[in-house]
């Protein structure tokens, strides 16, 4: 807390405002429109190993966050002031850092499988300052931060080596998947059936319980879409710069509009645990399975074009 209370005596109002800012570079919705990018227009292989690593560590940090329950900095000590704008945002117990991890998972995995410099400089500058961020606003502590840190660099460096062999064997891609599904698996089951006891925070555990629903839903979302791609799309990554701007603009706003959509009859059929499951499901498999069936007939506007 010395360290929180040092941060809060440096802060101004453009600092409040720039790591309010900056703090959401290490935000869920960043972390799928980075990976949609890379699956659809970059490179599969680092695509899956960005989904695998951030996946990894996102239960890494779930399990710990329940299994160790500490509360936010303010909580621990009530004469501890945050940056208000942040708090909305700082659900959930404190230990550790989903941002941070999140950060980590994203940028990380780009700095270790890019070979330009600048590219591996711009990813550890913004992962650094999405970890310092959450300590200045003051909605974690360093070890929050550390641990996460520790956490995502872990699954960046010894997932890297394992995904590059798995990705040329069939049996290798379906071996991660078998073991992220078991992790997923393993979450979902502590969350579910663990005694926890009476002081725990309601809340918290419905949100870790919806979140566990959602995280291995997206891992079987992410199997069902790898089968389909290898036996029948087969999509390639490659195309022209206007074509690649067509195919994320359409593809993220389908991926934003079916999140909002599917959510109420989703949540009709089966609550909202498993119905929070049963979107991020098929919003995984559109996104990785069916939509890539369009990229041929983006292609053939490009040929069109040349033709003409």
């Amino acid at each position: 807390m010395e360290f929180l209370y040092l941060l809060e005596k440096i802060r101004t109002p453009f600092g409040d405002w720039l790591m309010g800012t900056l703090t959401h570079l290490g935000a869920e919705t960043l972390f799928i429109v980075a990976a949609l990018l890379f699956f659809w227009c970059l490179d599969k292989k680092k695509g899956y190993y960005l989904l695998f690593t951030g996946l990894s560590g996102v239960l890494s940090v779930q399990i710990l966050k329940m299994a160790c329950r500490i509360p936010r900095p303010w909580v621990l000590d009530p004469d501890f002031r945050i940056v208000e704008s942040a708090r909305e945002g700082a659900t959930g117990y404190s230990f550790p850092s989903g941002h941070t991890q999140c950060a980590t998972g994203v940028y990380g995995s780009i700095a270790r499988s890019h070979r330009n410099w600048i590219v591996r400089t711009v990813s550890v500058a913004i992962l650094v300052t999405v970890a310092f961020s959450r300590m200045y606003l003051g909605v974690h502590t360093p070890l929050d931060v550390l641990v996460s840190l520790g956490i995502g660099l872990f699954f960046v460096f010894a997932l890297y080596p394992i995904l590059d062999k798995a990705f040329t064997s069939h049996l290798g891609m379906l071996a991660l998947f078998a073991f992220c599904t078991l992790f997923g698996l393993a979450n979902l089951l502590f969350v579910e059936l663990y005694a926890f006891p009476a002081d725990v925070d309601l809340a918290n555990l419905l949100n870790a319980k919806e979140t566990a629903w959602k995280l291995l839903a997206a891992i079987l979302g992410m199997l069902a879409a790898y089968l389909l791609d290898h036996y029948l799309v087969h999509f390639e990554v490659k195309a022209v710069w206007w074509v690649q701007m067509i195919k994320i603009a359409l593809g993220v706003g389908s991926f934003m509009l079916l999140r909002i959509l599917l959510k109420q009859p989703c949540n009709a059929l089966l609550g909202e645990a498993a119905g929070g499951g049963l979107r991020y499901f098929l919003l995984v498999v559109w996104s990785g399975g069916i939509y890539p069936m369009l990229f041929p007939f983006l292609n053939k506007l490009d040929r069109k074009k040349k033709a003409a």
